[in-house]
């Protein structure tokens, strides 16, 4: 069932279903008809990017920290946003962190241990390519841990998240909302180019049917761990261009670092991004 009908979609067939193409952008009520225009786009994001090489500079200058976790659905557009947000970045102090499934030794450790290992130290920004929020989605979908565990985590991560803001780390939480055929049509895309197909995985398949699963557990955990500490940024990502620059200005603007040019970075679209859950009831998104 997708969007209240019943349809057939065979992953495996090269041709995508006109249902699917028809309807991807619209999906998950997005409220743009077309993607951003590609030469605003590249311009915008250049000035964006120019500004956050001088984050950089300054988190170098000051020894400031900043930790970005990027969470969604499959194909959601994450690693095309921590790309962007990175392109131009100092890679030795800019570092990516997308970790594998955990060790024997890692599963007996406390959860949260092998993240804080790779938390931010003196002058630097990681990007989490998903995190310890596992625990909140993929974990209880798939059946990885168990109930009391995942009610557990949703309990504990306010406190943990505080620990890291408390001593002065910079925190942003963005959640990448994307419609039930713009996942199809990206799940197809993978499946059918040969560039792409690596990014395909058997847990990719197994979620096309528990599309309503993965919504519960994104409610229960915007409620339960959206705080004013470590609020949830959700981003309306069905069009990755304005998801990507909305999510940098977002961090450029509560950023003071110097020599903030306000003019470069604009203003937020808040079409395009919400917080918490209220932003999922405001919208109507499934």
């Amino acid at each position: 069932m997708v969007s209240g009908k019943e349809r057939l979609f065979d992953i495996d067939n090269p041709k995508l279903p006109d249902w699917v193409k028809d309807e991807a952008m619209e999906s998950g009520g997005y409220p743009y008809d077309d993607k951003l225009d590609r030469k605003e786009y590249e311009e915008t994001l250049e000035r964006l990017q120019i500004e956050l090489v001088k984050v950089q500079s300054w988190l170098g200058e000051t020894g400031k920290r900043v930790i970005a976790v990027f969470e969604g659905r499959d194909a959601a557009g994450k690693g095309g946003s921590i790309h962007a947000t990175r392109e131009y970045m100092n890679p030795r102090s800019a570092r990516v962190v997308a970790l594998p499934k955990p060790t024997e030794k890692e599963r007996g450790q406390w959860y949260y241990q092998r993240y804080v290992d790779h938390f931010p130290t003196s002058g630097e920004i990681v990007l989490f390519d998903r995190s310890w929020y596992n625990r909140a989605g993929v974990e209880p979908v798939m059946g990885f841990c168990t109930p009391e565990e995942h009610e557990h985590f949703l309990e504990e991560t306010p406190n943990f998240e505080r620990m890291p803001v408390n001593a002065g780390i910079h925190f942003f939480k963005f959640w990448l909302n994307i419609g039930r055929e713009m996942q199809l049509k990206r799940f197809h895309d993978r499946r059918h180019d040969p560039l792409k197909i690596w990014k395909l995985s058997p847990m990719d398949i197994a979620s096309l049917n528990k599309w309503d699963d993965y919504t519960a557990k994104r409610d229960q955990m915007l409620q339960a761990t959206h705080t004013p500490q470590a609020p949830w940024t959700v981003v309306r990502a069905n069009d990755k261009r304005r998801a990507r620059i909305n999510i940098i200005r977002r961090m450029l603007m509560e950023l003071p670092y110097d020599g903030k040019d306000e003019k470069a970075i604009g203003e937020i679209d808040g079409n395009i991004l919400g917080e918490g859950y209220s932003a999922i009831l405001n919208w109507g998104v499934d």
